[in-house]
């Protein structure tokens, strides 16, 4: 948590036009009342705005002020300038990344324009997104407040429940915009996460992050950039030509934390510790652990789905832009290593994730999910590889990382039965069939 939230700024001690104080020293050793007053004014005047914000803000998180808290945050940084030669330098890689991308897979390109971002620009385009990510959560936490009131302590509220709901909202805000601020000063694509974040058919690179990414590795600034801009436009390719995908992963998400379920009773502690005129008390309180979600089954479900999810996205991802890069650039196997290790990890997303949302966004079983995609487009093809992507019945699941051979097996079994892969319907209708044949053999195997 920060030392000043919701808006209020350390005082500069070298302006006492901006609230600061003098040395009492250089005073005679007396305080000036009316630069006591003048401060206290502005204070009282920033306590207005914030207030302001707050009743004009609609829903469980006030976006306004997390957009507010982020951007000041970034504007303090120094190196966030965007460089005059960056769009250029993007656009040019991203051109470069499509064209060698073109014979690694059969899906065309998805990004109908190149941007480069600053820090401040991805905060501004992801914001939309993560709104709809954020609200599920916040809404649960919030309404579990008024939920564990009695019904005679709701009654005598009244008015004032709306009150702890703008409370609620400010607080939701404040942590969503530091941890976004903190977020876009290491993002280096807009889906460096795995999720959509930005626009559709944008692929956009952060320069300022990659060239801080850049001085970790022994490779040249311009190759880092093209291999980014080819994981980049990979992505862009997968989320344009493959209409469910976009959402069926942000569902997944909405899924997992919509389910979450608040401890009433520890919000029964939480609520001696929380001074309900002190907004800082409520942001702390909800840092304090104390309202960590409880996983249900149908929870851990949707989080074994969007796993595998991410992890099959991440593998295309990884094995079609090693195929597009491998001889072209010098440097491709090792930045792929380090791309699949920061992913792996959580990369920047992990604790934003799992302090938002309440889940760790990582691909656990990326390096089984690009090995599967690898022998499938050996033994089968590109077409086919890509294909599996035409419904989301078709494509892996878990227990066929743990098999991929079998996947693969039944894949060419499917393509040499006449059902195309591209061809949905009729794989699963084939599916079905296979299943309901099996099922009625298995009385007669156990008698």
């Amino acid at each position: 948590m920060t030392e000043f939230p919701f808006g209020f700024g350390p005082p500069n001690p070298d302006d006492p036009d901006r609230g600061g104080k003098k040395d009492p020293a250089e005073q005679g050793g007396q305080e000036n009342p009316a630069e006591a007053f003048n401060q206290l004014g502005q204070m009282l005047s920033q306590l207005g705005q914030m207030l302001s914000q707050a009743g004009s803000s609609s829903g469980p998180v006030n976006y306004d002020l997390a957009k507010q808290i982020a951007l000041q945050k970034l504007a303090g940084q120094a190196g966030f300038g965007p460089p005059s030669d960056s769009v250029s330098a993007v656009r040019d890689a991203v051109h470069l990344a499509e064209m060698w991308l073109d014979p690694a897979t059969t899906l065309p390109a998805g990004a109908t324009q190149a941007r480069s971002w600053t820090a401040r620009d991805w905060v501004e385009h992801t914001l939309p997104t993560w709104q709809r990510l954020c609200d599920p959560v916040a809404r649960r936490v919030s309404g579990a407040w008024v939920e564990a009131l009695p019904a005679e302590a709701k009654q005598a509220a009244g008015p004032l429940l709306s009150m702890v709901g703008q409370m609620g909202g400010m607080a939701f805000g404040s942590q969503l915009g530091n941890a976004l601020a903190q977020l876009a000063s290491e993002v280096l694509t807009s889906t460096d996460i795995g999720l959509p974040l930005g626009p559709p058919n944008t692929a956009a690179l952060v320069p300022e992050n990659i060239e801080e990414f850049t001085k970790g590795l022994e490779r040249p600034s311009s190759e880092v950039m093209v291999f980014l801009a080819a994981r980049e436009a990979a992505h862009q390719r997968l989320f344009a030509h493959v209409p469910w995908l976009r959402q069926r992963l942000l569902a997944t998400v909405e899924e997992f934390a919509s389910g979450i379920r608040v401890d009433t009773s520890a919000l029964e502690q939480l609520a001696t510790q929380v001074d309900p005129a002190n907004p800082a008390s409520i942001e702390e309180a909800m840092r304090s652990g104390m309202l960590e979600p409880q996983t249900t089954p149908e929870q851990q479900a949707a989080l074994t789905r969007l796993e595998t999810l991410l992890a099959l996205v991440e593998g295309w991802v990884d094995v079609v832009v090693a195929d597009a890069t491998a001889e072209r650039l010098p440097g491709a196997d090792a930045l792929r290593e380090t791309l699949r290790r920061r992913r792996a990890s959580g990369g920047p997303a992990e604790q934003t994730f799992a302090t938002l949302v309440g889940l760790e966004l990582r691909p656990r079983r990326l390096r089984a999910a690009a090995a599967l995609w690898r022998l499938l487009g050996d033994r089968h093809g590109l077409d086919v590889r890509d294909g599996v992507w035409a419904h989301p019945d078709l494509v892996p699941t878990a227990a066929d990382l743990d098999e991929p051979i079998d996947f693969a097996d039944r894949v060419g079994r499917q393509v040499e039965g006449g059902d195309p892969i591209d061809d949905p319907i009729a794989a699963i209708e084939r599916t079905e069939k296979d299943e309901a044949e099996s099922a009625d053999e298995d009385p007669g195997d156990k008698a």
